[in-house]
């Protein structure tokens, strides 16, 4: 009966964590969207080694991040400002940085690129597609349809852009996605009885970062 009291109290703390986090950082999501089209922008060829997702996610007992690169992409400037873009990210690439090299490492990243997760085997590559960029208190305010497992939403989200010389750079907030939109449900409370998973339950917000470094 005690278990079952902490383990009550622990799924309602968590609970209102993700009530929390979804108040202050989960973006909305949308059904994807029309690309705005401009064409005279000058074009920036990314780099995979400097443009990737940084991501984070939780369970009820600690939890793991790490990076996924871009096998391509491309971004749109025109007069100093982002204007589009669109980019390709190889989840084969995925790494977890909070461990270190080894077993536990090769069974994480072993887990997420299959069937419970991202499911490489059947959808290798995410994608993101910029639809609109919008000022907004000193930052540009990207949308873009974000692909995952064949499910394509639309998203938006603030972003630092910086354009030096023949180098373009962009720095996203931080900011999250409910994973279940993207039908990455396993261990999600709101498809099993979370007092049954217990401390196997993890969170359906992932924090994401984007960062990109493109060459014109």
């Amino acid at each position: 009966m005690k278990k079952l009291f902490i383990n009550i109290i622990a799924v309602t703390a968590l609970t209102a964590s993700i009530i929390s986090c979804k108040k202050n950082k989960e973006v909305e999501t949308t059904e994807a969207k029309a690309v705005e089209q401009v064409v005279t922008a000058e074009k920036y060829k990314a780099n995979p080694d400097q443009t990737m997702i940084m991501w984070n996610a939780h369970k009820l007992t600690g939890g793991h991040q790490g990076t996924i690169n871009a096998s391509n992409g491309l971004i749109e400037i025109k007069g100093n400002e982002l204007v589009g873009g669109n980019f390709i990210f190889d989840i084969n690439t995925i790494a977890c940085t909070d461990l270190p090299a080894g077993e536990n490492n090769d069974k994480l990243i072993g887990h997420l690129k299959g069937e419970d997760f991202f499911d490489v085997a059947k959808h290798p590559n995410a994608a993101f597609q910029i639809t609109s960029v919008t000022p907004k208190d000193g930052k540009s305010v990207i949308a873009g349809n974000l692909t995952i497992k064949g499910v394509k939403k639309n998203i938006e989200f603030p972003a630092t852009v910086t354009v030096n010389g023949n180098t373009a750079n962009i720095t996203s907030d931080e900011f999250e996605i409910d994973r279940t939109e993207w039908d990455v449900k396993y261990n999600s409370g709101k498809f099993a009885d979370p007092a049954k998973l217990g401390d196997y339950l993890i969170k359906d917000n992932v924090g994401i970062k984007i960062a990109v470094t493109a060459s014109k």
